[in-house]
């Protein structure tokens, strides 16, 4: 027993250091997202537009309206993607999850598509509804495919329909684009990137982030029980579906409101949590804080490299993403290849 609380609190200790390291990274890439970009500022002026802010200087304007809102961005966006992607390992065992790779990112896609052929005049708040009811439709979609037949839904069944309902729903939004004339504005969204985040619309997504987060927490050990098997988590009085569905509603919100922000961007939610659980272990209690912590950080690490190495141009984050993500796909697959055989 003393064995037992030993590890614990070990565990605990583990956790709490890499959380401080993760909220100094994150101060420090925060720190240089806001001063360096295609104008390359000090940091005592960055620093002061934030906590000094006067309209009068030109360098505080283009801090305050520009780069400090799109670091706000892409922090909100990391968190939730992180978050969702260690949901979704946790709930379906499966490790290859992430709201990109199961179609849930596309369902959004397509639904923000439709919304800018057919409802040019709608609000924000509008758009978010939209992109996440896109996101639940290709959702059931998946998990409805993955569920058909004997053996029912298996990790490598979950990834290949959800995979198969990207491809699909991408198409559909290709046809809108193409159909509606409305492929330019489609394909600058779609590459990815929080260079046109506002105060106003991030006021309005924050609430659904923080409550997201906040309920992931909160529904965390039971993710830690229902990631050992719907038998155990049974046995110890967890109601899996109950779990289940609780989770696939906060993966939804979260991811709907990251596309409406970035775009479709992946790979986020597989890689960071992958790390957590390489560092601190199979607790979900410490995987989902720490992957919305250094989500966070690896988004605004990802975003201010592709401000940099082709500045004064950028590089949209769906490269950034895809150079880094396809390679751990791959790496992943192949350490998960006995699965698949």
């Amino acid at each position: 027993m003393s064995t037992h609380k030993e590890q614990n609190k070990k565990g605990t200790l583990h956790f709490i250091g890499y959380m401080i390291l993760g909220l100094i990274l994150l101060l420090l890439v925060t720190a240089a997202s806001i001063t360096f970009g295609a104008a390359e500022m000090s940091l005592k002026l960055a620093w002061g537009a934030v906590f000094q802010f006067d309209p009068g200087i030109t360098e505080h304007q283009i801090i305050h309206t520009l780069r400090f809102p799109r670091t706000v961005a892409d922090i909100i966006v990391g968190c939730s993607l992180a978050v969702c992607g260690a949901i979704m390992q946790g709930t379906t065992r499966n490790p290859l999850a992430d709201s990109g790779l199961i179609g849930i990112s596309s369902g959004s896609t397509f639904a923000i598509a439709l919304c800018m052929a057919f409802l040019p005049g709608r609000t924000y708040a509008e758009t978010i509804l939209y992109s996440c009811l896109g996101a639940a439709v290709t959702t059931g979609i998946t998990y409805y495919i993955a569920s058909i037949g004997k053996r029912g839904m298996t990790p490598q069944r979950l990834v290949l329909a959800g995979m198969s309902i990207s491809m699909l729903f991408g198409a559909f939004s290709s046809f809108i684009a193409i159909k509606y004339k409305i492929g330019q504005a489609l394909d600058y969204w779609t590459a990815g990137g929080t260079a046109s985040a506002q105060w106003n619309e991030l006021a309005i997504i924050a609430p659904l982030f923080i409550l997201g987060v906040i309920c992931a927490i909160i529904l965390s050990p039971s993710i830690t029980i229902l990631s050992f098997g719907e038998d155990v988590a049974s046995g110890l009085g967890i109601h899996a579906n109950r779990i289940k569905g609780f989770s696939t509603l906060i993966v939804l919100v979260l991811t709907g409101i990251s596309v409406i922000v970035v775009g479709p961007i992946g790979f986020v939610g597989l890689i960071v949590p992958h790390i957590m659980r390489h560092l601190i272990g199979t607790d979900y209690r410490y995987i989902i804080p720490a992957s919305a912590l250094y989500g966070g950080v690896f988004l605004v690490a990802a975003d201010l490299l592709g401000r940099l190495i082709n500045r004064p141009h950028e590089t949209p984050l769906g490269i950034i993403f895809a150079l880094v993500g396809v390679p751990y796909f791959l790496y992943l697959v192949r350490k998960q290849r006995r699965e698949f055989s």
